[in-house]
């Protein structure tokens, strides 16, 4: 239809968010090239994804190359200045060749140049906000699809219940992944050891 489709997109949201983990799954299906980068790699990695396209280029950490410019004599700040600028030429560049796709991550959108992820550079913005609860449902469901346990109604609140309490033990306002995971290894030793359901804590 004469549309053509963007060369690049940048992902943005809190870590741990799966940037990084739909980047490969984006490149699993695909027959192209697939490197990923981390700034400080960067000018050297376009060359080579030029050598070996059709490719698909991952940029992480994007906002440590790719930062607002602010007027600074410090060597560092002259650096990433001259490392952005060519950011911006290799990109454009790569709207010629459309062999090279981009795309690239951060948990800091709001401190990239706006020369960087103006249309043309980057035509698509993609957020990746927390999980709601329907989709951390979904993700507990694939991690322990394979896994066998003799858990309880009751045990499952007990684990719930001391994950919740090793967190405020710590003076935490949220509960970590390892927080369930240690409760949840005390809540089966206490139920092999035979103590009474519901009196796991």
């Amino acid at each position: 239809m004469g549309v053509k489709p963007p060369k690049g997109i940048i992902r943005y949201g809190p870590p741990s968010t799966g940037k990084t983990l739909l980047a490969k799954a984006v490149a699993n299906p695909t027959s192209v090239s697939f490197l990923r980068v981390v700034g400080s790699q960067l000018i050297q990695k376009y060359l080579v994804a030029e050598e070996h396209a059709p490719s698909i280029m991952f940029i992480d950490e994007i906002d440590a190359v790719g930062t607002k410019r602010y007027d600074s004599n410090s060597g560092g700040e002259r650096e990433i200045q001259r490392t952005t600028s060519e950011l911006l030429n290799q990109s454009d560049g790569f709207d010629f060749r459309g062999d090279v796709k981009v795309i690239m991550a951060t948990n800091q959108i709001e401190t990239l140049g706006p020369a960087l992820t103006r249309p043309g550079c980057i035509d698509r913005k993609i957020e990746f906000p927390l999980s709601d609860e329907k989709t951390k449902k979904s993700i507990f469901q694939i991690h322990t699809s394979r896994m066998k346990d003799d858990l309880s109604a009751a045990d499952i609140k007990a684990i719930c219940t001391e994950a919740a309490l090793m967190a405020l033990r710590e003076h935490r306002m949220k509960v970590k992944n390892e927080d369930f995971k240690t409760s949840k290894e005390n809540v089966l030793y206490k139920k092999q050891e035979g103590t009474p359901e519901g009196f796991h804590l």
